[in-house]
């Protein structure tokens, strides 16, 4: 539902930030079969087996604690955010702050909209700036909810952390089931009743404009959506239920089809939340709502009846919860098998360090959404935040020559890049004050930051106040500008925005390869074990299988002739088969063929 918040704010475009994941399921075709070839029970063990490395595996299973408090930290974050704009405080109950923030944010719209007549004065153009600094701040509002939100937080954990620890993975299985029903029917009802209050389908084109309404504009660049792309595929191999997913499948068909299905009906869910996002602008207008991440719970509680709204609320919490309670347990798997697996010497203590696991990483999970701020960089942290190892398992299963210094030595410069030093910089006075990072330029109208979210007054109520930086500080642009490859005063938002995916996808790259050869290989023995049993295809039973990677286990090279670069080669790209071929084929037919149906209905209702 993030999406129809993306779009709401920048047209349809803005989609691609998830839609680009569309061109990912040819690829997807592939990977789920690796996944299922490497026969292992987590994704940390994969580096014990290529490396014999515990440590690496280790870095990975604390590695993805982290990550799953991200992912945690949004899920409370997007929820509350629907569930507040649907439990509104009535007006006569707001005391005078509540009051001036509604009013505050009522003046800000009033003076935006003379901008284009050139009608403000000077001193209305102070006060534009002082409040556009406060609603950047978070201060100007144009609803006030009653719904507190640490309280909704830890409800909404003490559910999820119940269930899973009373039902474990039969509990969040079943409930995935049911609460993703209701998302689906949730988002199909928003779109007919929406079209019905805006006048119609035909009403679009008169209220929605041109430019928000083309897929490949501003946010839809081939460069973005090339940019975007990257980074998403490769932070994907990374994700700690990979081998949930995919290693549980019968066979090889079973990992690669149902994945593979399974996520285009993902996809279909996207653009039916990004049309939910048109309507959101042809009800309020553009920048409409004060909050554009409430637009999903405004939506609904204009749209709706009361009992809908109701359910409307039922059900995207429960969806949340479902998505929080797999991630939990994947990561208590984690937990349990790779970080304290010599230290649980009992079943009874194994259960009760995973229950134990699940509890704190809810906990840190509402720590992660109470520090959260918008749903546009929650979004771009999700995308980039698992990078760093993404890219060490990619090269996990196309590099022999790889080692585990250079994966090391990535993951560590990658988070330093990528994560740690975006996000605490703002608290490091001399950088968030310092004049050259905290150049502002106008694009359309408003003032942007060139390196952070926003530049905000440090005294907001001084006009001649000096500015600091605000949110995450983009230090891949920063580089790049400085290297002289990009100027980045002069780009667009979005054309930061690709610089940046571009430097977060490529950088752990270019530090494992060059590392890798001036550090010591792993094992050659453990090595030809490795991709000997990556390239043994899954037997049709668990006795044929076993037997399979004996004879690979007897003779490793059996499938070197595979090697697309020859069985000398240290990079490991094999020849498609059939299989692989005619499949890859119909997906990326699958894939062209939504885009080119999202686009005709597009162009249907610009018309």
């Amino acid at each position: 539902m993030s999406n129809a918040t993306l779009v709401f704010q920048r047209g349809v475009s803005g989609v691609w930030l998830g839609f680009q994941t569309i061109f990912m399921n040819p690829y997807y075709w592939f990977m789920y079969v690796w996944f299922r070839r490497v026969r292992l029970v987590t994704m940390a063990d994969l580096f014990e087996d290529r490396f014999g490395s515990r440590g690496l595996s280790r870095m990975y299973a604390v590695f993805q604690i982290g990550v799953a408090c991200v992912f945690l930290g949004s899920g409370n974050f997007v929820a509350y955010k629907i569930a507040s704009s649907l439990v509104l405080k009535p007006e006569v109950s707001w005391n005078a702050a509540e009051q001036a923030s509604v009013a505050g944010y009522a003046e800000m719209k009033a003076l935006e909209k003379q901008i284009p007549d050139n009608t403000l004065t000077i001193e209305s153009r102070q006060r534009l700036d002082e409040l556009r600094d406060r609603y950047a701040r978070g201060e100007l509002h144009s609803y006030i909810t009653s719904l507190p939100e640490i309280p909704f937080y830890l409800c909404f954990t003490v559910v999820v952390g119940a269930y899973i620890v009373l039902g474990g993975m039969t509990a969040a299985a079943v409930n995935e089931t049911l609460q993703g029903f209701l998302i689906i029917v949730f988002s199909i009802m928003l779109i007919p009743v929406g079209l019905k209050f805006i006048g119609g389908w035909d009403q679009l084109k008169h209220k929605v404009s041109a430019a928000d309404l083309d897929l490949f504009g501003v946010s839809g660049s081939p460069a973005f959506i090339v940019a975007s792309l990257l980074v998403g595929l490769v932070q994907i191999h990374g994700l700690s239920h990979n081998m949930g997913i995919s290693g549980s499948a019968k066979d090889e068909y079973a990992a690669r089809s149902g994945g593979v299905g399974g996520t285009y009906l993902k996809r279909i869910m996207i653009i039916l939340w990004a049309f939910a996002g048109i309507i959101a602008i042809a009800m309020f207008g553009k920048d409409g709502l004060s909050d554009p991440d409430a637009v999903w719970g405004t939506m609904s509680k204009e749209l709706l009846g009361p009992g809908f709204v109701g359910l409307m609320l039922a059900g995207v919490i429960a969806g949340t919860m479902s998505t929080l309670a797999a991630k939990a347990l994947a990561v208590s798997s984690l937990f349990v098998r790779n970080v304290f697996r010599d230290q649980l010497k009992s079943t009874a203590a194994t259960m009760s360090a995973a229950r134990w696991a699940v509890i704190a990483v809810l906990v840190l999970g509402v720590i992660s959404g109470a520090l959260m701020d918008n749903v546009t960089s929650v979004v771009k942290l999700i995308l980039t935040v698992n990078v760093p190892f993404g890219a060490a398992v990619i090269l996990i299963f196309f590099w022999r020559r790889l080692t585990a210094g250079g994966v090391w030595a990535a993951v560590i410069l990658s988070a330093l890049v990528n994560l740690i030093v975006p996000l605490l910089a703002n608290h490091v006075e001399s950088v968030a004050r310092s004049p050259e990072l905290t150049q502002v330029v106008e694009f359309k109208g408003k003032p942007r930051s060139v390196y952070w979210e926003e530049v905000v007054r440090i005294d907001p109520a001084n006009p001649a106040s000096g500015v600091k930086g605000r949110g995450r500080f983009n230090i891949e642009v920063w580089t790049l500008d400085k290297l002289g490859i990009v100027n980045a005063a002069a780009m667009t938002p979005a054309g930061r925005e690709t610089a940046q995916f571009f430097f977060d996808g490529f950088f752990p790259f270019v530090v494992m390869l060059v590392v890798s050869l001036f550090t010591k290989r792993a094992d050659p023995v453990l090595v030809a074990q490795f991709y000997g049993k990556m390239k043994t295809p899954v037997g049709p039973s668990p006795e044929a299988d076993a037997a399979e990677v004996e004879a690979t286990r007897r003779n490793p090279t059996r499938f070197d002739g595979d090697k697309l670069l020859g069985a000398g080669s240290s990079w490991e790209f094999c020849k498609w088969t059939r299989q692989d071929t005619w499949g890859f084929l119909a997906c990326l037919a699958t894939s062209w063929a939504i885009v080119g149906a999202f686009v005709l209905v597009l162009h249907f209702a610009a018309t």
